[in-house]
């Protein structure tokens, strides 16, 4: 992509109109880009745009975000702020070997500028080192990542230091004058902060010698930081102090990490430390603007805490003051906490609930109180006892909980119904099930409070609660107990939904999700949530904006058709009545993030109708056999899936306008590459399954042509094992015979070339309980059925294999998983295919009348031997493994059967 007038005007627009509120430009905008970024010089070309100052700051930041995926697509995947990410990216992979030379070159730099008194650049040297040298943190040990940060130990550690010591000296300097410059000053606090930030990337992994060798020089400047009042900086406004305090959490961060990983060391230091830290914290804790500083202190004194060096809070003075000092005034409730709990409540819950405040001062301050009660249990400080010994949990909730959850006025003091809500959910597992069950309508009924927070605590406690299982396993709560007051509890869910900003709440959704799945869901149930649920659905179309929401809302769906229209099939009509209109705008509209999502549902009503399939279905599957239906990867397992479904319902129009041969066409596309090769085998071993060999036969030499080309060229494991479930399948449904003969009309005797090339390796690689023994029946058919005595090195080989097969234990077979999976924040809207677990199809088993395989093996092999006595234990005898030879006796033995 050349850079010019008419490039700025294009990437402009487009950046412009991804900003935009409407889906339809936004989305032809996405795609310009898409499509601009297989062109060469595509990244420089945005990142030149994010450089233009002429270019207005929104277009500019949308540039920046879309050049940091760029990078992402291509380098890796790391989130971050995007240049500074950018360069974090580019030092992971390409730094230092593609630049050799880069590191001298900014020394140089780096030591003219700093002598110059150049701090604007230096701070912009500095930083982009601190961006290249993140890659040495929070990764495992390796030679290659070793040897990188020895090279930028050699060549940075000790310019660091200078650089470190010449600006603590100009900072000594300014701090001197009677008017110092607040500006130069900020650029030289800024410069330390950055340093401090290398000083932490290299020793991350280890103690360098170097470090260990200067560390009296790092630690007497970390002192000052943490004791020295900078006021002309902290006076002159909140950026100053800020900055100042940036740096001052930088310290405490590498005081942490040398408290960690080098305590012995670190010890002639501590002391002093741990005086300084806490003095601060005395101060710093009563402002609620100096959040980070205050978490970064406390980590470092929990830290010390849990150490062996636990002694330096043994007094009780130091007790006393650490509880009433620190502790108390971080774990208050805080006027941001009350407005984020009425403002925001996503977040609040984020933080409260979820567990996501481990860098919050409350969690932190807590983690502190536990590590100093873990040696000193019993000491009371100030009045207040530390102590880890257990409460009494069904007390403490009877006297204190229970009359917050039966009071009537679910709006009443809303941060105390929370906690109420929190705490049932927290000890779910240790209330017992007579006591939650007497409290369960007064949890549904905190569905109804106009508080955002309480009304999703309340849905979260009932959700969780579904979720509790006993000893053995089994579920605590059944269909029978929420029975009693399910119809309250799904209006009041979905009444929650139509509240101020909880239109997409996820928790509620995903209630709504977890009972369906549990209680018995009537007819005078059923209705009433598809409806609601189809109108959920309609609304977020429009703007599908929470994936967590929207994937609890279509698991819901697919729950429903389930469980209710398998047990009563008259539903069908009155849910295709309310669906099908919604799956059809999702099409129509091009909702492409939804279209996974819609293909799975129209799988599912498609496996509920009877043959012959309505004529609104059969307009979907005549759009399903277009090329360009499939070009998106992420919609291929839901378009297989549906496929499936039709090619089952639907086998007799499958013949006719030339379906059949489309079908076949998309099995040849995705067969041919190794990412979607696994999805044309399904449609593949679809089609074997429910067609006729007379219909099949006209297209089965173009089959084998598309699978040997594909074997011949880019063969893998999970290929060869897809191929020989497949001609197993083929041999089951339509004979040995048959299989051979369509092989070697391709090519001469090509099938004894696959069979012991390909069949017999891999066979014992088969998991699956159903594939086990699937391709062990077709494997013991054709050792009896087109497999002669003469051919008995490959005869006793694939018996070989087929002992091996059956033989593994039974914990080694795949099952299917029977939870639900908890999807949280992981799903999004992306390439990967987002897979409904309650619309998936049960596996059938084509061999139905086959109870045991290892019984249809000896059995078989008994009626062989029978017609030729005393040539196979021969070929036995000569062929099997010493261990597979005993395994097949006691088989034998074990059904009565002999091999003569």
């Amino acid at each position: 992509m050349e850079w010019n007038p008419e490039t700025l005007q294009f990437l402009s627009q487009c950046f412009l109109n991804t900003l935009s509120p409407l889906p339809e430009p936004r989305r032809r905008a996405e795609a310009a880009l898409a499509e601009a970024a297989d062109r060469p010089n595509y990244g420089l070309a945005v990142l030149r745009l994010v450089a233009e100052p002429s270019v207005d700051e929104q277009i500019r930041q949308s540039a920046a975000v879309n050049f940091k995926n760029h990078l992402k697509g291509h380098w890796a995947r790391e989130p971050n702020d995007p240049l500074s990410e950018a360069l974090t990216i580019i030092g992971k992979h390409d730094f230092p070997k593609a630049w050799p030379t880069l590191l001298p070159e900014v020394v140089v730099t780096l030591d003219k500028l700093s002598q110059a008194n150049d701090y604007a650049s230096v701070n912009g040297v500095l930083a982009m080192i601190n961006s290249l040298f993140k890659k040495f943190r929070y990764q495992f040990k390796t030679n290659e990542l070793l040897l990188d940060l020895k090279y930028c130990l050699d060549n940075f550690a000790k310019p660091l230091l200078e650089v470190f010591k010449r600006t603590a000296g100009f900072i000594d300097q300014a701090l001197g004058s009677s008017t110092a410059n607040v500006s130069v000053l900020k650029g030289y606090i800024e410069s330390q902060r950055l340093c401090c930030r290398i000083f932490y990337s290299l020793n991350f992994m280890e103690l360098p010698e170097f470090f260990e060798d200067h560390m009296d020089e790092w630690m007497v400047e970390f002192k000052k930081y943490l004791t020295l009042k900078y006021s002309a900086l902290e006076d002159s406004g909140n950026d100053g102090l800020a900055l100042v305090d940036e740096l001052r959490a930088s310290v405490c961060e590498n005081i942490s990490l040398y408290m960690e990983k080098e305590e012995e060391i670190f010890q002639k230091y501590l002391g002093g430390f741990v005086e300084v830290v806490w003095g601060l914290l005395v101060v710093v804790s009563n402002s609620s603007s100096r959040e980070r500083l205050t978490v970064t202190a406390i980590k470092f004194l929990t830290t010390v805490s849990t150490s062996v060096h636990h002694t330096l809070f043994a007094r009780d003075d130091i007790l006393q003051q650490i509880c009433q000092s620190i502790v108390i005034p971080n774990v208050m409730l805080r006027d941001e906490d009350e407005e984020l709990f009425e403002m925001n409540y996503v977040e609040f819950i984020r933080r409260d609930m979820e567990g996501s405040d481990l860098d919050t001062r409350r969690r932190i301050a807590c983690e502190l109180l536990k590590g100093i009660a873990m040696n000193y249990k019993e000491k009371k400080a100030g009045g207040n006892s530390v102590s880890t010994d257990l409460v009494d949990v069904e007390n403490f909730f009877g006297s204190v909980i229970v009359p917050e959850l039966r009071n009537q006025d679910v709006d009443g003091f809303p941060m105390l119904k929370a906690g109420a809500l929190k705490f049932f959910t927290m000890f779910r597992n240790q209330i017992s099930k007579p006591v939650a069950m007497a409290l369960l309508p007064d949890v549904v009924r905190f569905l109804t409070s106009e508080s955002n927070v309480v009304h999703s605590y309340a849905a979260s406690c009932t959700e969780k609660l579904l979720l509790v299982r006993d000893e053995g396993g089994r579920a605590r709560y059944s269909a029978e107990d929420v029975s009693q007051f399910l119809l309250a509890l799904m209006t009041n869910l979905f009444n929650a939904l139509h509240k101020p900003e909880s239109e997409e709440n996820q928790y509620v959704m995903k209630c709504i999700m977890r009972v369906l799945g549990v209680a018995n869901v009537s007819h005078e149930v059923a209705l009433p949530c598809i409806n609601g649920l189809a109108t959920v659905l309609n609304r977020v179309c429009e703007n599908p904006k929470n994936p967590a929401f929207n994937h609890y809302m279509f698991e819901s769906v697919a729950l429903l058709i389930r469980r209710a229209c398998e047990q009563d099939p008259s539903l069908i009509s009155a849910f295709e009545t309310s669906l099908l209109p919604s799956l059809q705008m999702i099409l129509s509209r091009d909702v492409s993030e939804f279209f996974p999502y819609a293909f799975q549902l129209l799988a599912q009503l498609v496996d509920l109708n009877r043959s012959p399939l309505p004529g609104n279905y059969m307009e979907i599957f005549a759009l399903l056999l277009l090329p360009d239906s499939w070009k998106k990867s992420g919609n291929v397992p839901a378009l297989v899936r549906l496929l499936q479904a039709f090619l089952r319902k639907a086998p007799h129009e499958l013949n006719q306008l030339g379906r059949l041969s489309s079908v076949l066409g998309i099995f040849n596309t995705l067969v041919s590459s190794p990412s979607t090769d696994e999805q044309g085998f399904y449609v593949l071993n679809t089609v074997i399954e429910n067609l006729g060999y007379d219909v099949i036969s006209p297209y089965i030499s173009h089959i084998w042509v598309a699978l040997f080309n594909r074997l011949q060229n880019h063969r893998t494991v999970k290929f060869i094992k897809s191929l020989v479930i497949f001609m197993s399948l083929f041999l089951v449904k339509h004979g040995s015979q048959n299989l051979v003969s369509s092989m070697n009309a391709v090519q001469p005797d090509v099938f004894l070339t696959i069979l012991e090339q390909f069949w017999i390796p891999n066979l014992k690689l088969i998991t699956g309980s159903i594939e086990m023994k699937l391709t062990s029946v077709a494997s013991t058919r054709l050792i009896c059925e087109s497999l002669s005595p003469s051919d008995s090195k490959l005869w006793g080989k694939m018996l070989d294999s087929i002992v091996t097969l059956l033989s593994r234990p039974e914990e080694d077979r795949v099952e299917e998983d029977l939870e639900v999976p908890d999807f949280g924040e992981t799903v999004g809207y992306s390439a990967t295919f987002v897979h409904l677990y309650n619309a998936g199809r049960k596996e059938e088993d084509p061999l139905r009348e086959i109870n045991d395989p290892k019984q249809f093996l000896v059995s078989s092999l008994g009626n062989l031997s029978a017609r030729s006595p005393g040539a196979y234990p021969r070929i036995i005898n000569e062929n099997l493994e010493p261990a597979n030879q005993a395994a097949l006796f006691q088989l034998c033995s074990s059904y009565n059967v002999t091999i003569v």
